[in-house]
This record gives C-alpha cells, structure tokens and sequence, in this order.
C-alpha cells in the first residue's frame, strides 16, 4: 500500500506544535507565516495546474520557492523586506521538516541556502516638530473619533511605541498618577516603561471618560467597541495628512505613516542630546546599531556639530611650522 504523502501532516505539526507549543510564537508571527503559505501553495498549484490538497511534499522545491518570491517582488510588488520575511517563514518551515523527514534532508538543505536580499538603507522618514502639530491639530475632537484619534496620534509621539504596541495599551497598563508612565509589549514579548507627558496623560484620561473600557481591554476601538487594526490608522492618519499639507507644505515630500512618529521621537530625542542608551530603552531596541541610525539620520544635529567645530577651528596663531624660525632657515637652503 503507498504511504500517504507526509506533507500535510507536517505542516499542521509545524504551526501547533512547533510554532505554539514549542516556540510559543505570538499570534502576529503565527498569522504572517499562515499567509506567506498561502500564498506560496496557491502559487505552486496554479503553476502545477492542481489543487492544493493534491500538492506533496516533493514538489515544494527549490526551484519553487525562487519562483515564488519573484513572483513576490515583480508581480505583488513586495518590497525586499517582505520577501525576505515570506522566504523565513519557508525556512522556518524547512528546517522543522528536515529533523522530521531524513529523506527530503537535501531537498530541504538546497531551500534553506536560498540567501536573503540584500536591500537598500535609507535614512528613516521622521516628522518635524511644526510637521507633528500641523497633523495632530487635523482630528476634530468634538467627535469621538476625532478625540481617539488626536489621542492615539499624540500617544505614539510621546511614546515611540510601535503601531501594534500602541493598539494593544489597556488602561491597567497606564499610570495615570505621577511620574506618569505606560508599559509596553513590543517584539519577542519584550516589555519596556515609557514615561508619559501630562497633555498625553490628560488625553487618554478624557478618552477613557467618554468612552470607559475595562482595564484588560484595548483602549483605542472604533465606535462599536471593536479594537482598531493598524490598517485602519493608516488610513485615517493619510486623510489627516492631505489636510495638513495646507498648513505644513514640507509634508508633501514625505511618506508619512504610523512607524513615522516613532522614527520623529527618536530624532528629537537624538537632538535635545539625549543619551542613545537611553533612546535604546525608550525605543524597546535590541541593538545600538540601530538606534545609532537615528542619530545619523537628524541634519539638525549635524548642523549643530559643524557650528561648533568651525567655532573651534578659528584662531588668530598662525600655524607651528611659520612661529618656529628655524624651521623656515632650514626650508630657505633647500
């Protein structure tokens, strides 16, 4: 008799085991890697001409899966990012089955030398400080939409927080009484204390009268009660973003997202000379090098470096080899 194809038992060992149980993955990887394989089966089978249930295991090749992510890029218009997060959520996957399966060892060893790409580093888009106001002044606070919204705009500037960080804030999280603070979750469930200014203080306070939610519940929801998606914000934040361009024309050169008022409250922290370890803390990185890219990033700063070095560059005392003389003889009988 054949012995049925191990292929779909693999993968639903990969995600209930492996990714739940074993690595306890948060539910935002869980749900990336469900849709990069679904894309990526979808793609194999119409390139098969079969269904997906018919797929096995041997045709998930190399040759398959560098398809697949051109078809990512030139195709979907992925960005390089993206395609390298759908090639790790494949890896990820090869690299279960090869401990499961010895057979397809080398099937699996070809997919996970397929290397990543190398993209480009551009200096992060952040906000002005005038650029930050002309956008927070946009929500009409009379509505509760609009004071959610100026609300949780202001919170990502003060905070740095991540977009998703910032959605998943409850009341029990916030310290409302002084020194005010927020404690935030961010990536690998690594959690840091950011401290909050009074005017955020008060915003959230007066959300949280106007509509009260329970203390383990998010606090920014749409008018249904129903926790916001980040799509959502971006969507509102781009229509807050064509009506400040009125009052801030610069803003019409930057692509402005939610992950910019992180990328602005880096660089201002950066500016007012703040030391980058504790940027580091307040921005919950892993690494300096990346908080480093802030400070390269703010021409303000550098202005100010350069100030101070012609500053320090001027003086009246002409150069050591014209005030010794006897340097000056010794040149004059060559």
């Amino acid at each position: 008799m054949k012995r049925a194809d191990p292929f779909p038992g693999l993968l639903r060992a990969f995600f209930y085991e492996w990714m739940v149980q074993q690595r306890n993955a948060s539910t935002h990887t869980i749900r990336s890697y469900r849709d990069t394989w679904r894309l990526f089966l979808r793609f194999v089978a119409q390139r098969q001409r079969r269904r997906v249930d018919q797929l096995t295991l041997g045709e998930l090749t190399t040759s398959e899966v560098s398809a697949f992510l051109q078809h990512a890029e030139q195709e979907r218009h992925d960005t390089i990012g993206t395609r390298n997060c759908r090639l790790a959520a494949l890896r990820s996957f090869f690299s279960f089955v090869a401990g499961r399966e010895p057979t397809v060892v080398a099937q699996c060893a070809q997919i996970l030398h397929i290397p990543t790409k190398r993209a480009p580093v551009h200096d992060p888009c952040y906000l002005d400080p005038n650029e930050v106001e002309a956008i927070l002044a946009q929500p009409d606070r009379s509505t509760f939409e609009g004071q959610r919204d100026h609300a949780l705009l202001s919170f990502l500037y003060n905070s740095g927080a991540r977009i998703q960080e910032a959605l998943d804030v409850c009341p029990k999280a916030i310290r409302f009484d002084a020194p005010a603070c927020v404690r935030l979750y961010g990536k690998g469930r690594k959690e840091r204390i950011c401290p909050l200014w009074p005017e955020t203080v008060s915003l959230l306070r007066s959300l949280l009268q106007r509509r009260p939610r329970p203390d383990d519940q998010p606090i920014f929801v749409n008018r249904y009660g129903v926790p916001l998606g980040a799509s959502g914000v971006r969507y509102k934040l781009a229509k807050y973003v064509r009506e400040a361009i009125k009052i801030g024309p610069t803003l019409k050169s930057k692509h402005v997202t939610p992950h910019s008022f992180r990328h602005a409250t880096a660089v201002h922290l950066v500016e007012a000379e703040v030391d980058v370890t504790v940027i580091r803390s307040w921005l919950g990185h892993v690494s300096l090098d990346t908080t480093n890219h802030y400070a390269q990033a703010n021409l303000e700063t550098k202005r100010k470096a350069l100030e101070r070095l012609q500053a320090s560059s001027k003086t009246n005392r002409p150069p050591r080899w014209k005030r010794d003389a006897s340097v000056l003889a010794w040149l004059d009988t060559l």
